[in-house]
């Protein structure tokens, strides 16, 4: 069997390269940038668009920045950065040649200390604020490498970007023996009209959509009654977001009608490969492990726990906070006992109670007359 780098490693040569890494501590991972456009209202309103943020603040003639875009007028674009600097090359370098050649952004701290206006020139500098040891992660193993960037408006420290990614080896992916397959031929079929079954769903959407739009004044009487009185609850003892607003819809296509017609049933369906039997989410139409194009569902049982979390500030979006006043609201990657995690909210317990390893239970919450989604009740106990 062939053994990774990693695993050729060992203790000693380990701690080498680690003392080799933390050496790079303090040095600079970027100097003397400059934003590739001034701050503009442009890229303002096209950010508050994509947000949904109609925040009056971010408009008119004392318009200012989203202070969320603190980083996007630091960005390279396509073309790259040319303010990198030499140690933090050298620093991925040194993680590449061990053998950590893969790369995940992991999270981002921000702090805002002025406004940014349209027509301020931003600057940068950065350095490289700290090395890992080595961790194990479901990804892989590798080392995590934070950086911290000072953003400045004419000399003056207008925020901090704190950013952290994984250099990693990638975890070995298991393929299924040919043993293995054997007689695994019927999910197939089951597959295949799981399929048929999104594909009919998907050519009746057209027609689904039609009749919406021809009810669409009673619905909004419907909506503005289901705002005087709550959300309608399903599943278990019910998901209480108390949203006042309509959320927006999800998009229903081929890939993925069978799963929310699922949801419309109660019922949250997970793919699983009928070639190695890896269940898999989202949708997909194939195996993103083997390769194999035929799959069958299997039904969520509805336990999960929290994987990571974030707790969303800005913008604003009464639609999804308990308070139906815009925030905050909790946002969860809620790892299933069936092995894959899915983005949802966490309902019943405060956004600042929310905790890595919480457990949790499915629930379906109902926030249209036509509209049913997935949450998730969290369990403080």
């Amino acid at each position: 069997m062939t053994r990774t780098r990693q695993e050729k490693q060992g203790p000693e040569e380990e701690d080498a390269l680690y003392a080799r890494l933390k050496e790079y501590e303090g040095r600079p991972a970027a100097t003397a940038g400059i934003g590739k456009d001034p701050v503009n209202e442009p890229m303002i309103r096209h950010w508050c668009e994509a947000m949904g943020d109609t925040n009056p603040a971010y408009t008119g003639p004392e318009a200012i920045a989203p202070p969320t875009m603190l980083q996007a007028w630091t960005m390279g674009g396509l073309s790259g950065h040319t303010s990198r600097s030499t140690a933090y090359e050298e620093l991925l370098g040194l993680l590449d040649g061990a053998g950590y050649t893969s790369v995940v952004a992991t999270d981002c701290e921000q702090e805002y200390l002025r406004p940014l206006r349209p027509g301020d020139r931003i600057t940068f500098d950065a350095l490289i604020e700290s090395v890992s040891e080595r961790k194990t992660t479901r990804l892989g193993t590798g080392h995590f490498v934070t950086t911290r960037m000072d953003v400045r408006v004419r000399g003056e420290l207008a925020g901090t970007h704190r950013f952290r990614i994984l250099k990693y080896a990638p975890a070995a992916v298991g393929r299924p023996t040919a043993e293995q397959r054997t007689g695994e031929r019927e999910p197939g079929e089951r597959g295949r009209k799981e399929r048929e079954r999104a594909e009919q769903a998907e050519r009746e959407l057209p027609r689904k959509q039609e009749q919406e739009q021809e009810q669409e004044q009673e619905r909004e009487q419907e909506r503005e009654q289901a705002r005087g009185q709550g959300p309608e609850r399903v599943g278990g003892a019910g998901a209480d977001l108390g949203g006042r607003r309509p959320r927006p819809r999800p998009v229903v296509n081929r890939d993925n009608a069978g799963f929310w017609q699922g949801v419309a049933e109660h019922k949250l369906l997970i793919q699983r490969c009928a070639g190695c039997r890896k269940p898999r989410f989202p949708w997909l139409p194939g195996c993103n492990a083997c390769g194999c194009q035929e799959w069958d569902t299997i039904e969520a049982s509805g336990e999960g726990t929290v994987f990571s979390h974030v707790v969303m500030h800005h913008p604003p979006f009464p639609a999804f906070s308990a308070s139906g006043e815009g925030g905050p609201y909790a946002v969860a990657l809620i790892e299933l006992a069936e092995g894959v995690r899915m983005v949802g909210n966490v309902v019943g317990v405060p956004y600042d109670k929310l905790r890595i390893g919480m457990p949790v239970r499915l629930e379906f919450l109902r926030t249209e007359p036509e509209l049913v989604l997935p949450v998730f009740r969290g369990d403080e106990g």
